[in-house]
Formats: C-alpha cells, structure tokens, sequence
C-alpha cells in the first residue's frame, strides 16, 4: 500500500500512521483504519512541500539535505516545520484524522 507516496520516497517503512499519532496525539486505533484514506486526508490537509517535509523529518534526515531538497537556510527551516507540526495539532486537522469522521464509499452511493 501506498509504494509510490511521497512518504515511501524517504521512509522504508510504512510507519505514517505512528508518526502521526505521535506528533497529533492522537492514539493510533482513533486514526482512519484505511491507510489509503488516511494519506489521502493527510495529502488534502497537507501542502505538497508540508507532506514531503514531513516525509523527511520522520525519515530522520539531516537538517542540510532538507535545507538543499526544500532551498531553505536553517532559519527557514525551523520556520517551516514549526508552521508543519502547528498544523498537524489543530483541532480541525485532528478532527479529519479521526476514525469517526471518515466517510465510507457506501455514504456517496
């Protein structure tokens, strides 16, 4: 699942859904059980430089690499995950992540 998503470019391992328990707080059985809908919620919340910088950070990757990837200095670097890990804690971001509010297919049928 999920073998092309930006997350398996830098992480061999499927392991978003700890990652984002981890910084969202919320405990991983709360999360969209469908790994699928749950990237996809994560990709509609997330700008595409948010994702991948995401992707990067949880892949433990030096501050340079993720400096040259994003052409970012330190400063802007900092910055920039802050405004990502802000985001990942907002209520309305945590509340689409919850295993209550996702939508079957059944529901648009």
């Amino acid at each position: 699942m999920l073998e092309s998503s930006v997350w398996r470019q830098y992480n061999s391992e499927n392991n978003f859904r700890q990652k984002l328990s981890e910084f969202t707080h919320i405990d991983v059985l709360d999360l969209i059980s469908d790994d699928k809908a749950l990237y996809g919620v994560l990709k509609a919340k997330l700008t595409k430089k948010e994702l991948k910088l995401f992707a990067m950070d949880s892949a433990k990757m030096s501050n340079e690499e993720m400096c040259a990837a994003f052409s970012l200095n330190e400063e802007e670097l900092v910055q920039a995950k802050f405004k990502l890990y802000k985001k990942l804690k907002q209520d309305k971001t945590k509340i689409s992540l919850r295993e209550s509010n996702a939508f079957s297919s059944e529901d648009y049928e």
